[in-house]
């Protein structure tokens, strides 16, 4: 999962060397900290949420094929 929301996320800034990925598994539960650079954060969240909302359907879909449920968080 880590790498994937990575992927996309490197994908979409223009200061790829500062975004950073982080988890932490509670039982089936996955949490994905996702950071970037201030001005990278507006890319990752996109026009009224639907970039941010279309990473966290694609990663919980991938988590939910492995029984976790994914959260992930963009800061």
């Amino acid at each position: 999962m880590k790498e994937l929301v990575e992927f996309l996320a490197l994908e979409l800034v223009d200061q790829p060397d500062r975004v950073h990925v982080a988890t932490r598994r509670s039982g089936p539960n996955l949490f994905i900290d996702l950071t970037a650079a201030p001005g990278d954060v507006g890319r990752l969240i996109g026009r009224q949420g639907r970039t941010a909302e279309a990473i966290r359907t694609v990663a919980r879909v991938a988590g939910a094929r492995k029984g976790l449920r994914v959260t992930v968080d963009i800061r």
